[in-house]
């Protein structure tokens, strides 16, 4: 027999658990109430920054002096190791008539100072340094990377001097080199560079065709049949090719560079 105690407990025990789970289950109706409800907080628009003033220092415009001119010189080695940037900092600060002595390491041994010599000349910005960075990308020798770095600041820096660079890269036996100048030509606005990617239409890379043909649409908008270049193999883009050479011959002597998509025309 439980005893009257016992049984108290246990029905005291008994009734909590109910009143327990009672308040887990209003709670949880309260809560998915609740979360219907959204709040939208009040949003404070972060403060206008005011204008910073610049602080740089212009780069030098004047002659270099025979002590600067020394100072530049030692200052070629350095473009590659532990102050390689603190180099570059200083050529760029030196300005534009340093650039004889700049386009100096563009020949010199080391891969790491030819290249940081390219960055420095993109940095400086001057389009007096085309014809160092063009030979350079022309050169047969030189290691892929340094080629396609140096095209490409030559073409940002002066397009209208990179044709004859453009037409040698595109007859290059590295596929890189090809690709390389394939895709630099749309940024030159210049006939020479069509024939050269008409040339590379039918190449055996097909990121190189497809390279040129992207560039050949960005120059000429010129429209042709609609072909899979993504799935092509070289027969196809040999065949396709023909299209292009069709009407290059009968338009080159008339035809010209259109105007990039989105400049308004002059009047």
């Amino acid at each position: 027999m439980i005893g009257v105690g016992q049984q108290r407990v246990r029905q005291l025990l008994i009734v909590s658990l109910v009143c327990v789970g009672s308040l887990g289950i209003a709670l949880d109706t309260a809560w998915s109430a609740a979360s219907v409800w959204t709040v939208q907080m009040p949003y404070e628009a972060p403060p206008r920054l005011e204008p910073v003033p610049d602080v740089s220092v212009a780069p030098n415009t004047k002659a270099l002096t025979p002590e600067e001119l020394q100072r530049a010189e030692s200052l070629l080695p350095l473009l590659e190791g532990k102050q390689e940037f603190w180099a570059m900092g200083e050529f760029v600060h030196l300005g534009e008539p340093a650039l004889p002595v700049l386009t100096k390491a563009l020949t010199m041994p080391g891969p790491r100072i030819r290249y940081n010599a390219i960055e420095t000349i993109s940095m400086i910005k001057s389009p007096a340094a085309a014809p160092a960075l063009l030979e350079a990308a022309k050169l047969g020798t030189e290691i892929p990377r340094i080629r396609e770095h140096a095209l490409r600041v030559a073409v940002r820096l002066d397009p209208q001097q990179a044709p004859p660079a453009i037409e040698v890269m595109a007859k290059d036996p590295n596929s890189v080199i090809r690709k390389a100048a394939a895709f630099e030509a749309r940024y030159v606005r210049r006939k020479e560079v069509i024939q050269p990617l008409i040339d590379l239409l039918g190449d055996e890379e097909k990121f190189v065709a497809m390279s040129a043909v992207q560039s050949l649409w960005t120059l000429t908008r010129h429209e042709t049949e609609f072909h899979d270049w993504d799935a092509s193999n070289k027969q196809d883009r040999q065949a396709w090719s023909q299209e292009w050479v069709e009407w290059w011959n009968q338009s080159k002597d008339t035809f010209e560079i259109p105007e990039p998509k989105g400049r308004k025309q002059a009047g």
